[in-house]
């Protein structure tokens, strides 16, 4: 029997979810979380083979809980489904330890297929979603890996940070530095992105953000 946790903030659209894998044999829902934060904790007490996380989730969201739970349970299989087929929202769940990216458009065989893929330890993707991603996130694209990859963590973290929409001061008070140092950072991040201003920068931040067009 492979156990299910679903993560999703939507109470009815988990109520769908639930109904549908309860169609499925050899699947068992056994728990269901709101937010990514606790999504992280049911990770931990219930133990499920796979979580089914959604990425605009509130408090913590998908891609963060997805990191942590591969971080702290490297064999809990997490399935992120979304409604973004965007190539850098499925380069950052894969590169945070998801094993399968599903769209929410997709049939209910495909949903079927990703839980059997994740349980025999593969990797999915919906058939909806190009190539070019997967050889984006393999490196084949142009012998290079994605431009996000080559981000340090706290540049990441800026950046993410800017993607919901803190500016500069914001972001130096919560991550408890000088408006200086962010802006260095932030410098950096232009940089490295090929961004030619911080306007662009923003926009860019919005574009990658799941909770940006939830």
């Amino acid at each position: 029997m492979t156990t299910v946790l679903i993560a999703d903030d939507h109470s009815i659209f988990r109520a769908g979810l639930v109904k549908l894998l309860q169609t499925l044999a050899d699947v068992q829902v056994i728990a269901e979380a709101s937010s990514g934060r606790q999504a992280v904790e049911l990770a931990s007490t219930a133990h499920p083979d796979i979580v089914i996380m959604d990425l605009a989730m509130g408090e913590v969201n998908g891609l963060d809980a997805t990191a942590q739970i591969h971080a702290q349970h490297a064999d809990i299989r997490v399935i992120i489904l979304s409604m973004h087929a965007n190539e850098e929202y499925v380069v950052q769940a894969l590169s945070s330890g998801a094993s399968a990216y599903v769209l929410k458009e997709a049939t209910p065989d495909e949903l079927k297929l990703a839980i059997e893929a994740v349980s025999r330890g593969g990797i999915f993707l919906s058939a909806a979603i190009s190539k070019r991603v997967v050889e984006e996130y393999f490196g084949q694209a142009a012998g290079k890996p994605s431009q996000i990859q080559h981000l340090t963590p706290r540049q990441k973290q800026i950046l993410h940070l800017i993607s919901e929409g803190k500016n500069v001061k914001q972001i130096a008070f919560e991550l408890k530095v000088s408006v200086k140092t962010v802006e260095s950072h932030r410098a950096q991040l232009m940089e490295r992105l090929g961004i030619p201003n911080a306007a662009a920068l923003v926009r860019y931040a919005a574009r990658l953000s799941p909770l940006s067009n939830k």
